[in-house]
């Protein structure tokens, strides 16, 4: 992959950290030596010593990206130990003799300390090198550190960022490949409920439930690229699903809705009462001659968000344990694990007074 170079912005902001550094170390370097001089008693100008100590440092600030730019290729790390070091000591000494130089240059040119007899550039030279290396060796290794925990935070932070990333389109994967799990199972059940009534002559209910199929279905495909909605659309894609069935069992399914209208802007996972009701007409409604009764509840409750799918149809253990480890209900809990992890819960069970619910409990969110 090719390297893109970086934005003028980037540079400029880079350089002018660089010079903001540098600058404040060499005001720091330059009054020091003022002071020094104050110390010990000397009434010479102090405007020539502090200018051209300030100005000693432009080399080192001028090195700087270089020295940055060489720890990045090349780390100090196990396996290229060897040749990090020797490129890092090589630029080290090159530094530091051109740095002092510089500064040697600029003592004997401006003799700022109005020595009678100006040193030679040799000796300048060497004298402040000798003098200044610990101070050289503690910046190249303070401008390389900093490098490196920069760079560190930056590719944590960008790893942190790519894995939130990939889980995040893992995660709409899952649901999408659920999603369409789900789908053929639910125009599977309608269909053959069609053709039921085709088979018995009712060709007027297998129209009817045929159109509120197609409807329930465009209005479906509508958001099947969100994995969330609200309740009060989740509740509309169930009535329109209660319409369909009520088609095929007439009088003989009766289904009570109980949910507050304030918690109509909860956020659900797209068609989750839908199947918990096809589940309930499976499993009680439709093994009755009688038919029978569904209630859908909703209720918020210390931050949470709880659903209820109540039936009054008969059980036995064998049926509710194979219902609740059956298609619709494990693919729910599926959805509701990768959506909110263990915040969620589905638990289906009976009840004492008859019947068998399946209470849904996710955090309540709003839009």
């Amino acid at each position: 992959m090719a390297m893109t170079n970086p934005r003028p912005d980037t540079r400029s902001t880079r350089w002018t950290w660089i010079a903001a550094i540098w600058c404040a170390g060499a005001l720091f370097e330059s009054s020091q030596t003022i002071l020094v001089m104050h110390a010990i008693g000397s009434r010479r100008s102090w405007l020539a010593p502090f200018v051209v100590e300030f100005v000693s440092w432009l080399p080192w600030a001028l090195a700087t990206p270089f020295i940055v730019e060489l720890a990045r290729r090349r780390p100090i790390v196990r396996g290229a130990l060897l040749k990090a070091a020797t490129a890092h000591l090589a630029a080290f000494a090159v530094i530091s003799t051109v740095a002092e130089a510089w500064a040697a240059m600029l003592r004997v040119v401006f003799n700022p300390w109005h020595h009678s007899q100006p040193p030679s550039f040799a000796n300048t030279w060497y004298a402040s090198l000798t003098d200044q290396i610990l101070t050289f060796v503690i910046a190249y290794a303070l401008i390389s550190t900093v490098t490196y925990v920069v760079d560190s935070r930056k590719n944590i932070e960008r790893q942190m960022t790519e894995t939130a990333r990939l889980n995040e389109e893992l995660s709409r994967a899952q649901l999408a490949a659920l999603r369409g799990q789900m789908d053929p199972h639910f125009m599977f059940n309608t269909l053959n409920s069609v053709v039921g009534l085709v088979r018995d002559q009712r060709n007027d209910a297998a129209v009817g439930m045929i159109v509120g199929l197609s409807e329930f279905l465009r209005r479906a495909s509508e958001d099947s690229h969100r994995t969330q909605v609200t309740l009060a659309e989740e509740v509309e894609y169930l009535q329109r699903y209660i319409d369909i069935q009520k088609v095929r069992f007439g009088d003989r399914l009766r289904v009570s809705l109980d949910i507050p209208t304030e918690l109509g802007n909860a956020q659900v996972p797209n068609l989750l009462l839908q199947p918990l009701v096809e589940n309930a007409i499976k499993h009680g409604v439709s093994k009755r001659i009688a038919g029978g009764e569904i209630r859908v509840a909703g209720e918020q409750h210390d931050g949470t968000l709880r659903l209820t799918v109540y039936n009054d149809g008969p059980w036995v253990r064998e049926d509710l344990e194979a219902t609740s480890c059956g298609v619709g209900l494990g693919n729910l809990r599926t959805r509701l694990l990768i959506l909110h992890g263990d915040r969620s819960e589905l638990v289906l069970r009976p009840v004492d007074t008859g019947g068998v619910e399946v209470v849904v409990t996710l955090p309540f969110l709003v839009t």
